[in-house]
């Protein structure tokens, strides 16, 4: 369990990418965007079906693709229209709900049990989000917004729902990952058609860095992100996925098109805090660690 759940971290860490790359991609529309970068992470899952092929004649059910591709374009397709109805910052830390309702609706999951260091492990990476989402312009809900945030919400529940509805189909291997990222290419790019003009990349570095975000953020994230949470500690993962915001200004930092401040480095201590905290019982449990091993050593046997 502790190297699936490290397994899917590693989405959190690529979607960190996802703020320097888009910004680097220019001016390209969202739906366009969303249809060429989810058509280089299907690309991403066939290369990873010539290196370990899926399992031939498994049947996977109806609800599989519909909670799959309904994570997937669904997801992206109300954050989008979040944006384009309410101010950034509102949106974004409303959207960025979904780690705490996937550590709170862990416990309504078949053989987990949500504990006080989940949640409170879950609200304090929410505290520091909040921080590095609202910078220093503040939140301010207004009524006028309400379809924009109401999206924002959806977004919310919707990838928190997808995220939790995988755990429930273990059997269902990774690779249909490929799949759902097909479906969303086709889907973003009927939308985009229908509401966008067509803008393309200008230059290497654009290119480069659309094809940064299909290998990565928009690509291999999703697949890691499936494996995590199938088989790995869903609670710890949706208190680590905290950490994208913050390791994502850190990042901006890096590359010069952020300030360090203090706000910045409270952030850091809420999240990282929160997280060991969320994570209390693989860390710093002996017994906890004990039965994760022993539960890893009966899945390799043959």
């Amino acid at each position: 369990m502790a190297r699936a759940t490290l397994i899917g971290f590693t989405a959190v860490a690529m979607w960190a990418l996802l703020a320097m790359l888009t910004a680097a991609s220019g001016t390209v529309p969202p739906f366009q965007l969303s249809a060429m970068t989810f058509a280089i992470g299907t690309l991403v899952g066939l290369a990873m079906r010539i290196v370990q092929p899926a399992p031939k004649g498994l049947r996977i059910p109806l609800q599989v693709w519909i909670v799959g591709i309904g994570g997937l374009f669904g997801y992206h397709f109300f954050y989008f229209t979040a944006l384009r109805a309410a101010p950034a910052v509102e949106a974004s830390l409303i959207a960025y709900l979904w780690p705490l309702l996937i550590v709170l609706g862990s416990a309504l999951m078949p053989g987990e049990r949500l504990r006080w260091f989940h949640i409170a492990g879950a609200l304090l990476g929410l505290a520091g989000t909040a921080l590095i989402v609202t910078k220093d312009s503040g939140v301010g809900f207004e009524a006028q917004y309400s379809f924009g945030y109401l999206m924002a919400a959806v977004c919310a529940v919707l990838w928190s729902a997808y995220s939790l509805l995988s755990r429930r189909f273990p059997a269902v291997p990774t690779s249909i990952v490929t799949w759902y990222c097909l479906a969303t290419a086709i889907l973003s790019l009927m939308c985009h058609l229908l509401l966008e003009d067509t803008v393309w990349p200008r230059g290497t570095t654009q290119w480069l860095a659309v094809l940064g975000l299909g290998l990565m953020p928009v690509g291999a994230a999703f697949y890691t992100w499936d494996y995590g949470v199938k088989h790995g500690n869903i609670q710890v993962l949706g208190a680590a996925s905290y950490a994208a915001p913050l390791l994502s200004t850190l990042v901006l930092i890096a590359v010069g098109a952020a300030e360090p401040s203090g706000r910045i480095l409270a952030a850091c201590l809420a999240i990282t805090g929160g997280a060991v905290l969320a994570s209390k019982s693989m860390l710093f449990d002996r017994k906890a660690r004990t039965a994760v091993t022993s539960a890893e050593a009966k899945e390799a046997r043959p």
